[in-house]
């Protein structure tokens, strides 16, 4: 277990970043013990004209404060905490419902970027989702409408547009070593199937982090003291 000790300069320093287009309050189930740790969220950035993922992530490791540090990301958070791995030292690098490596994308997004679709995504539309709320359409669709309006409110297409071909066109090879990777088992963004070797949690979805916060905060200490579950 961690160090009991109740000096602040004895925590474990745990940074957060949250998924494509999505803000901070993704995490706001996600309880670590005060006493042995301290949480960091990272909020999105807008990217600078013809701002590179590398470029981007090296920006972004600009406001991390600490040493030793974790680094969680989920789903685009997670390839950005892999790219941002590169350029500083981490004791452990999490990903949840995220991808390793350009081979585990599924084939709906290697289509993507083979044809370049994705540059034809509405992405200003996204402003509108909230309006489906006062539209004669469904409950899940009025359901999901307002999940959307509360998790995902970085809206600024510049943002959009760039942070869909980075997570589409991501070119990672190979895995980096000793990375932990949790999936779940009903993820229709990146299927299960696609996955080499993760934590798999079942009955997970892409939106895990929010539905299943209580598995998460009961093994993600298990996970930045020992690197497994056991």
């Amino acid at each position: 277990m961690p160090n009991t000790s109740k000096n602040t300069s004895a925590l474990q320093h745990v940074y957060f970043v949250p998924g494509l287009a999505a803000n901070i309050s993704i995490f706001e189930n996600i309880k670590l013990s005060e006493e042995f740790y301290s949480v960091h969220f990272l909020e999105w950035m807008i990217p600078d004209t013809q701002e590179t993922l590398q470029d981007y992530a090296k920006r972004l490791c600009e406001k991390i404060k600490h040493d030793n540090i974790t680094l969680i990301g989920v789903s685009f958070g997670g390839v950005v905490v892999q790219e941002m791995a590169k350029h500083i030292d981490v004791k452990r690098l999490i990903i949840i419902s995220s991808v390793k490596s350009k081979h585990e994308l599924p084939k709906r997004m290697k289509m993507a970027r083979k044809t370049g679709i994705y540059k034809l995504l509405p992405t200003s539309l996204v402003n509108y989702v909230h309006k489906l709320e006062d539209l004669p359409v469904g409950n899940m669709v009025k359901k999901r409408a307002r999940l959307y309006r509360t998790y995902l409110s970085v809206k600024d297409k510049r943002y959009l547009d760039w942070a869909i071909k980075q997570m589409v066109c991501w070119d990672q090879e190979e895995p980096l070593t000793e990375i932990i990777q949790i999936n779940g088992d009903h993820d229709i963004v990146f299927p299960i199937e696609h996955i080499e070797n993760p934590i798999v949690l079942p009955g997970g979805t892409h939106a895990m982090i929010i539905n299943k916060y209580k598995w998460l905060n009961k093994n993600l200490p298990k996970l930045i003291e020992n690197g497994c579950l056991d």
